[in-house]
Order: C-alpha cells, then structure tokens, then sequence
C-alpha cells in the first residue's frame, strides 16, 4: 500500500506557471528536475505520489511492465474525483492491447497517409474561409477547433453539425473545474448520444470508425458499452488536443518571427515535419503528467518506490529537459525532436500520433503561407490560457492580417 505521508510541505501539484511564461513548464520542476528528480507532490484528494522529472527516468517507468495504467486501482493518482476510465488508454494488458487492436489499423502511417487530400481539403476551406471573413477573428473558434474536429467527424461519421455539442461537452470533461456531477453529465450526454451512433451503425454499416466499432459490437468482440467508451475518447481525443495544439503553436510562433519564417518562407517541406514534432516538444498541451501505480517494488531515479505508490509524470519538464535536448527553452524547429514524450512512450503511447503529426503540419504548411501577414489583434498579456484545464492552450486568440 501506499505510503501515509503527512502532507504538510509536500508541494501541490500541479503547480502554476511564472506570470509572463505560459508556454514554460513551472520553475520548481525544474528545480526538482535538477535536485530531486524523485519526489513526493500533494494531489486534490492528500495523496503523496512520487513525481518523476526527468526524460530518462519518465522513458524507463513507461516502459515497465511493472507499472500499471489501470484508473481503477485503489491508489491509481487520479487528476480529478471520478471513475472514468477512458476506454483502453485506462487499462492494463491484455486487456488494453485487444481493445486497443480494435481500431489501431485506421490509425497506421499508411492508412492516415491516404487521408492528407482529405485533411488537405479541410485546411484550405478553412483557410478560405478566414480570409472570406471579417477581421479580427478568433483564430481558435474560426479555424484551430474546426479543423481537427472535422477531420475526427469524418472518420467517424459523427455528424458535424452536432459540433457545439459535443465540443462544449468536451469541454466540460476536460476542465479541472467541473464539479463531479458536472463531468459526469457531460460524459453521459457523450455517451449517449455516441451509443445511439453505434447502434445505428451496427444495422446500417459504412466504411466508418463506428461502423467497425459496432461490426465488432455485432460479432460479440464487443460490448455495446466498450464500443461506446471507445467511440467518446477517439471523439475526445480526436479534437480537443491537436485544436489546442494549432492555436498554442500558432501563438507561439507569432512571438518569435524568426521561427515562424522558417515555414512561411521555405518550399522545403521537411521543415514542416520537424517543426510539427518540436514544437510538440517544446509546449506539451497535456501538462497534467501521465498517472501511474507500481504493481511492485521498483527503482526510479536511484530510489525505491513501493507496490502501490503512485507515480506522476509531467512530460512538460521532461522534454525540456538539457540532458536530452540542448537549449530545451527555445524553440528550434530544424532540430530533430521526434523522441520527445508528447506522445508517451511503451505499450500506452499514443494511437492517433500519426493523425495528428499529419493535421498539424498541413497546417504549418498551409496557414502561415497562405496568410503571410497573420498577426496578433491583441496585447499577449491579454490571451487567456487554460490553466484550468486538463488540457492546456488558449480560449480565444485574436488574429488579424
């Protein structure tokens, strides 16, 4: 079992960021990073889990096939109070490998290669769109949320014109605010109407990601249930991290012109890949670390963490980390960052990654060319970031040209 610590001066976490550095990691984890890189932090509930800061330290706990992933563990260090498990992401093998097989084919370099005309397609529209528009516009409401969730919508045939609900359902879920009660009803409004889909899609199939969720519901591979929870976390997933993704980027490279004229100037398109993964790098929108629980006595960062002590790690801290990665707070989008923990490592990392590294660098591709004089419309001190939530970017980012 865990540890009982006395909580008083263990650290909160998470912990705020450095008023006029929103894009860094906090500065007490990057103390810890360099003095503690094994440390105990205070969760909502008083729980102390152990806080692990460093890359190398992170890479290997991941990889351990004696730490779990499982959300119903007693002493799993849970972000907020609730029982969710997010589908297959929430669970151990070999459950979380079967149902994970379910949908991994869609999500294969070859199958999401196809899909760039199509993703392609979307960014243009949107694009035209914005310059067909008034101005200044929200860059967040009028392109960086549209984008992913249109991309998400059409491979799961979920009906876009349900956007507004389902992404201010999303939101709810997602923000460290809602009360219990509230994220559960927004989680069962997803979930119903996600099941209804599925239901629909079991007696009339296409070539959708529901249709094969409920094909497998059919050949009784799958609950009802489980296709339903898988659907509302690709659903999720699918939209929420890369939109806050291209907003959070966008404002970024806006604040440092010589990085942004790397893309907007360049006809070399490699430069849109590495920039895609440095800049996952360098801003890491999921700055909640990744919640783990050793089934076993282990050794991390020199020291013994117990069967049943819970272990957090922040991705933010580990990749900028100086051991890895030189000059970690400043963005270089020629350096080759692709072994960045954005996307998590082992058994758990990331399904939708090759997805989302395509979505992003047509946008890098096509947004700031397209637009060559985007431009803020307001003061930087005035953007409003989410700090409340488990998902980190913007509200709104006003944009003119």
């Amino acid at each position: 079992m865990t540890t009982t610590l006395d909580p008083a001066g263990v650290p909160e976490y998470p912990m705020p960021r450095a008023r006029g550095c929103p894009f860094d990691p906090p500065p007490e984890l990057r103390a810890l990073q360099e003095e503690a890189p094994l440390t105990r932090v205070r969760l909502w509930d008083g729980s102390t889990p152990w806080l692990v800061t460093r890359y190398a330290d992170q890479r290997t706990v991941l990889g351990d096939p004696r730490v779990s992933a499982d959300m119903t563990h007693p002493t799993y260090p849970r972000q907020a109070p609730g029982n969710a498990t997010l589908s297959f992401i929430g669970m151990d093998d070999p459950e979380h490998s079967r149902l994970r097989r379910m949908v991994g084919s869609t999500f294969t370099v070859k199958r999401v290669e196809a899909m760039r005309p199509a993703v392609q397609k979307i960014v243009d529209d949107a694009v035209d769109a914005l310059l067909a528009g008034d101005k200044p516009v929200d860059l967040v409401e009028a392109f960086a949320l549209p984008v992913p969730s249109l991309v998400i919508c059409d491979l799961l045939d979920v009906p876009y014109a349900d956007h507004d609900f389902f992404q201010g359902n999303s939101k709810t879920m997602i923000n460290r605010n809602s009360t219990p009660d509230q994220r559960a009803a927004a989680s069962g409004a997803l979930a119903e109407y996600l099941g209804r889909l599925v239901a629909e899609k079991i007696e009339n199939p296409g070539g959708d990601l529901l249709s094969r969720l409920g094909q497998k519901v059919r050949a009784g591979e799958l609950t009802h249930r489980g296709a339903t929870e898988m659907a509302v976390l690709l659903l999720i997933a699918g939209h929420e991290t890369t939109a806050n993704m291209i907003a959070l980027s966008t404002l970024a490279l806006l604040r440092d012109p010589e990085q942004l004229a790397l893309l907007r100037d360049t006809d070399d398109p490699d430069i849109a890949v590495t920039a895609t993964d440095e800049l996952l790098r360098y801003l890491n929108i999921t700055h909640g670390g990744r919640r783990r629980v050793a089934l076993e006595d282990i050794e991390v960062a020199g020291q013994l963490v117990k069967a049943g002590e819970g272990l957090v790690l922040p991705n933010d801290i580990a990749n900028r980390d100086p051991d890895v990665f030189t000059d970690p707070d400043t963005i270089d989008l020629t350096r080759e960052a692709r072994h960045h923990l954005a996307f998590g490592f082992g058994v758990h990392q990331c399904l939708g990654q090759p997805l989302a590294r395509l979505e992003l660098q047509t946008v890098y591709r096509t947004l700031y060319r397209r637009i060559p004089e985007l431009r803020l419309a307001a003061d930087f001190d005035d953007i409003p970031f989410k700090h409340d939530g488990f998902v980190y970017g913007v509200y709104s980012l006003p944009v003119t040209w």
